[in-house]
Order: C-alpha cells, then sequence, then structure tokens
C-alpha cells in the first residue's frame, strides 16, 4: 500500500491582488494594442490574490538571470526545510525513514539538484533515492505523485518524500508583451509544498493505479524560451481545448481499474485556469462543485504550478472523507501531459502505523505490470494541522 499524506504549504508574505494587477497591466501596457483583451482575461482568471517571493517593485526588476537563479537557491534553502519538518511530522515519520526525495520544480536551476542539499543539510540517510524533475512545469506535481507511487509499488514499505519548490514570480520578464506572457504574469503565484508517500501505514489518499497521457503535437504549446535574460514562458491559446483530449484520458484511466470517473467522491485537479476547471467538469459530466478545492486554490494563491495539487490535497484533508471514498488527481502541464492517479482514503485508526527503519535495498523488489489490477484493500481518514506561512 501507498498512501500520500497530509501536505505541507508555504506561501511568501509578499500578495498582490487582482485590483493591483489590472492596474499594474494598465500603467505597464498603456499603449499595448490587446489591452482590453488581456485585462479581461486576468480578470476572468478569478485570481484575487498571489503571494511573491520578494515585494512587488523588486519583482518588476530584473537584474539578470544569474542574480534570479540566485535567489532562488537562496530561498529554497531558507524555505524548503520548515515546510519539509512539516510535511515528515504529518505523515508521523523522521528524515532516517525516507528512502526517496522526489523534488519537482520549474522556476530554477541546480546541478547537483536541491535533493542533494536536503540529503547534506536535513537529516537524510546518504543512500537516500533522488529523482529530480525539472521539465514537467505545471504536471510535474502528479508525476512527482505518480513516480512516488511507482517506487514503492517496486519497493514495498519504502516511504517517499515529494517536494514542489515554484517561485513561478522569478520568471517574470518585462519586455514579454505577447497575450500569452501578459496572461501570465497575471496567473501565477510562488508555493512551496511537501507531502510524504508512505509505504505502510499513514492516513490519507492510498493510491491504487496512475497513469500518463500525452497529447500529440503540443509539445510548444506550452513551453519555456531560454535566453540570455533568463526563461520566457511561451502559452498558446489552444491550451484550454485540450480538455475534450484528456479528460478521455481520465475516464480510461478510471474505467481501467473499474471505476467510473464520473461517478467519484473527490476529485483533486490541477488549477491551471478557470476554463480548464470548467471544460473539465463539462467532459468528467461533475458538477463544478467537485472541483472547489483546485477553485479555491486558484482564487487564493493563483495558479503555483506544481504545488496546486497539494494545496488542493490540503483542503480536502481539512475538509474530510470517509473512509473508502474514492478519487481522482490530475495534474497537467507540457507536452501537453497529463498525469494522473486514482486512490481511496485511508483513515489512519485503520492502517498499522509506526515506522520502518533500515535500508530500501533490503526490501523485496516488485515491478509492477501496468494493466494489473493495483491494491485490493479499500480505507480512508482526515487530518488537521496546515503550514501556509502568512496566508
Amino acid at each position: 500500500m501507498a498512501v500520500l499524506c497530509r501536505p505541507a504549504v508555504w506561501v511568501p508574505e509578499n500578495t498582490i491582488s487582482m485590483e493591483e494587477t489590472l492596474a499594474l497591466a494598465r500603467r505597464l501596457h498603456a499603449g499595448h494594442a490587446k489591452l482590453p483583451l488581456v485585462l479581461r482575461m486576468i480578470r476572468n482568471t478569478g485570481v484575487a490574490k498571489r503571494h511573491l517571493v520578494q515585494p512587488l517593485a523588486v519583482t518588476l526588476t530584473h537584474p539578470g538571470f544569474e542574480a534570479r537563479n540566485r535567489l532562488y537557491v537562496s530561498e529554497a534553502h531558507a524555505r524548503v526545510p520548515d515546510v519539509v519538518k512539516q510535511a515528515l511530522s504529518s505523515a508521523e515519520v523522521t528524515a532516517r525513514d525516507i528512502d526517496t526525495i522526489v523534488f519537482v520544480s520549474c522556476t530554477g536551476f541546480t546541478m547537483p539538484p536541491l535533493t542533494s542539499w536536503m540529503i547534506n543539510q536535513l537529516g537524510f540517510r546518504s543512500d537516500t533515492r533522488q529523482i529530480p524533475i525539472a521539465q514537467l512545469g505545471c504536471a510535474a506535481g502528479g508525476a512527482a505523485i505518480n513516480r512516488a507511487h511507482d517506487f514503492c509499488r517496486a519497493y514495498p514499505g519504502a516511504n517517499v518524500l515529494i517536494v514542489a519548490c515554484e517561485f513561478c514570480s522569478l520568471c517574470y520578464q518585462p519586455d514579454d508583451l505577447d497575450v500569452g506572457s501578459l496572461l501570465s504574469d497575471g496567473l501565477f503565484g510562488d508555493a512551496i509544498a511537501a507531502a510524504v508517500m508512505r509505504g505502510s501505514g499513514g492516513e490519507g489518499m492510498r493510491l491504487v493505479r496512475n497513469a500518463s497521457h500525452l497529447v500529440p503535437g503540443t509539445e510548444d504549446w506550452i513551453a519555456y524560451e531560454v535566453k540570455a535574460s533568463g526563461f520566457h514562458f511561451r502559452l498558446d491559446k489552444r491550451v484550454p481545448g485540450t480538455m475534450n483530449v484528456l479528460a478521455p484520458a481520465l475516464h480510461t484511466l478510471a474505467g481501467t481499474h473499474g471505476w467510473d470517473a464520473t461517478g467519484l467522491d473527490f476529485y483533486i485537479i490541477h488549477a491551471g485556469g478557470p476554463r480548464i476547471l470548467d471544460d473539465l467538469c463539462r467532459y468528467l459530466k461533475v458538477p463544478p462543485d467537485a472541483f472547489r478545492h483546485s477553485r479555491a486554490t486558484l482564487t487564493e494563491y493563483g495558479n503555483i504550478a506544481s504545488a496546486v495539487v497539494f494545496e488542493a490535497l490540503r483542503r480536502q484533508f481539512d475538509e474530510g472523507l470517509p473512509p473508502g471514498a474514492r478519487g481522482l488527481l490530475a495534474g497537467f502541464g507540457p507536452g501537453i501531459t497529463a498525469e494522473s492517479c486514482l486512490g481511496t482514503w485511508e483513515h489512519s485508526d485503520r492502517v498499522r502505523s509506526g515506522r520502518r527503519t533500515g535500508n530500501v535495498d533490503a526490501l523485496p523488489v516488485r515491478l509492477p505490470v501496468p494493466s494489473e489490477p493495483d491494491l485490493h484493500s479499500e480505507t480512508p481518514s482526515p487530518h488537521k494541522p496546515k503550514n501556509r506561512g502568512s496566508a
């Protein structure tokens, strides 16, 4: 069994409201031929507030890619430890119990990866496996969960720490004036999230199956152009229309496991924007309220990239679920890629608790066949704590 435990989520104290974003767009782009369209699109996102790792005035400057990347590293070093500590505590494990760290981020770059720094500085064992993922953008949250699930299936009883670190504001490019870039300036926010997937015990979403799906011919629809000034985000206007392709993929995943994607008990969906959520509701034939946690995340934090699914899941923990509730989690991003999984809600009082110690190499290896039914028993439960900085 692999249970995704309660996430910890941190957002910075600096904020920008919808009205401030609109006023800023009017001031900075007064002569832009498509300014009315941009303002309407930003307002339609429904993003009431976003959190920024730097004050707004500093965010709007561009000291160069090197300086921005240094800030990315220093802020990650300063903020990640507390988020990780809370995720470990919620899962009732220690750093020594972790066998693998999956680290996802698309807003800065380090080599060696930040997983190496974490192992050296945060008390993880020196034989902890490292899985850094840097190029899946918003889909990386779902991908991290799925790769953690794969690892727990291959090494039953193993524990995996997942960390998503996204400082989207560090990718702001003042000279990018296309509509997609201006929309992204009013949509993305900053956040760090962490969660533990326990191979034994724990409470939360017990994963039973996962899948990936790539929409052919769309690899340049969500992309970075890497220039001397850093990462330049590119967003094609056709992106929202991909839900008519990705919804059938979610139906297929659920059907392969004998479930109906239309009739599940909970949905944790990447909040890329309101159009994506609205279209997916329609294609899955579920009521808008089914995506309430994703919508709330979008409204309060904006699109926080790979961290979205963890914040939406945290909200589901707060709300609670009955034992055995069945659900779907999905992240969408560059490719265009969907990373999705199914799970049931597990309650800690119905599973064995306690920690496993020792090296993962001592565990028996079982490489699963993708089409085989996964886990059998159905169980579940809510939790409480949270870590959302000053939000």
